[in-house]
């Protein structure tokens, strides 16, 4: 696991003076890589990374001189294609990224490199995103223990978890076609469905839409086929996190669901943030990975001294709602829930080396999603599954609407903070989807993997 370094020091300011306020996403500590290229613009999108309200253009900034030749030969080979070049390289060339950012951005290097920079540096209201990577597979675990406890009292009260669910990182493949990043606009699913009453099944839009916040995990070095992962090593085949809605269309899933699980229930959107914050950006925000007393102990090849006493990643989680009337009123999305990601059952490492346990051959840009992350208490749940105890409570909004299931024109923004005592606060930067009725494009068109 990466250590802490000079890079983590809270006390560490940059040049770029909005990096420099408390409540930036994006101080010099953070450091997030992505895609992007000028709104408008029809070129190819290039590596970049947020340094307070700026977005950096890497090759840009290599070509400078600001960066190493190494670097600048690898970033290059990014350029429309995604970061999966800098991905399959090594945690260390990643690491001498940061390190040459930070020397070329922090207060100390002055007017001289603001100045060198300036023709590299663009508002980042002025970029559009694209997704990170190439994600070549998609891999959604279920380690939200909470989430599967409340989502397993709705239909097994006397014995929510299934006996499986503390020996293994239960997961299942989804689909990558329909994954794109914050901005995401997709239409209401069609789909077969069954009412508990009727005596055959219908086709039509589904009624009980939903969200699921996750964060997602990006790999970095794979594995040639038939050689799993040590837990000692996984860490080293991480690139970073991304926050990501598992959008669910409950009334498909509760009918297609036996026996193989889900598929057009889960297949038709997937959001994911467009700044992939690196595990190094992490560091200060570990935490020891703990059971409860009287839970199984992880079998061994899921056991690590490393990942006993650092495995767990703090991440404060929320989810905010904001329907069309709420927009069309210039009012705020309202806070359903907020939760975090170090309750999680199964750490990164843990499910990275359980997929590749079986001889999985994994690769760089591929994505494994958490599961839902929800809270302990009866107002932490990550989904409106939870929330409205399936639908029978129905929540209500600061202006009076009620939600039970998400309604056309319902936008969900997820939103992902890691703090720490003494360390520089660092964020994830938007992750917001919008639903639009079926059999109608919104705006933003068809599922884009643009923001």
């Amino acid at each position: 696991m990466t250590d802490l370094d000079h890079t983590h020091d809270p006390a560490l300011c940059s040049w770029v003076a909005s990096a420099n306020a408390a409540d930036t996403d994006f101080p010099i500590q953070n450091l997030p890589l992505g895609m992007a290229r000028a709104t408008g613009s029809t070129g190819a999108f290039r590596p970049v990374t947020a340094i307070g309200d700026q977005v950096l253009d890497l090759i840009a900034a290599a070509e400078l001189g600001a960066l190493s030749d190494a670097l600048g030969a690898v970033l290059r080979t990014c350029e429309g294609l995604g970061l999966n070049p800098l991905m399959a390289i090594g945690p260390g060339l990643r690491r001498q990224l940061r390190h040459e950012l930070v020397a070329a951005l922090q207060d100390d290097a002055g007017p001289k490199q603001a100045a060198l920079l300036a023709p590299a540096l663009k508002p980042m209201s002025e970029v559009e995103m694209t997704l990170p990577c190439r994600i070549g597979d998609y891999t959604d675990f279920y380690a939200g223990i909470h989430h599967a406890t409340a989502v397993g009292k709705l239909f097994r009260p006397d014995n929510p978890l299934l006996p499986n669910y503390k020996w293994v990182p239960i997961g299942y493949h989804g689909r990558v076609s329909s994954t794109g990043v914050s901005g995401q606009t997709f239409r209401r699913p069609l789909g077969q469905t069954k009412a508990p009453e009727a005596e055959a099944p219908g086709f039509g839009p589904v009624k009980r839409l939903d969200y699921e916040l996750e964060v997602g995990a990006l790999v970095a070095t794979g594995n040639e086929p038939g050689r799993p992962v040590p837990i000692d090593e996984a860490e080293q085949h991480l690139f970073g996190l991304v926050l990501l809605n598992d959008w669910s269309a409950r009334d498909l899933q509760a009918w297609e669901y036996q026996p193989l699980g889900p598929f057009l229930a889960k297949s038709f959107a997937t959001t994911i943030s467009p700044w992939v914050i690196t595990m190094e950006a992490l560091a200060p925000f570990r935490r020891a990975f703990t059971r409860p007393d009287g839970d199984p102990r992880p079998l061994p090849y899921l056991d690590g001294a490393a990942n006993r006493e650092r495995g767990a990643i703090g991440i404060r989680l929320e989810v905010h709602l904001q329907t069309r009337a709420m927009r069309d009123a210039g009012q705020a999305p309202a806070k359903l829930m907020a939760s975090d990601f170090a309750d999680a059952y199964w750490t990164v490492a843990q499910m990275l080396t359980h997929h590749a346990s079986n001889g999985c051959n994994l690769q760089p840009g591929d994505l494994f999603g958490s599961g839902t992350m929800s809270g302990p208490a009866a107002d932490q749940g990550g989904s409106l599954l939870e929330l409205t105890q399936g639908g029978k409570q129905a929540i209500t909004l600061p202006g009076g609407e009620q939600r039970t299931f998400l309604q056309d024109g319902d936008s969900v923004a997820l939103v992902g903070r890691c703090e720490a005592p003494g360390r520089r606060a660092i964020g994830f930067g938007p992750c917001v989807g919008t639903v639009v009725p079926g059999g109608a494009w919104g705006v933003g068109g068809p599922p884009g993997r643009r923001a």
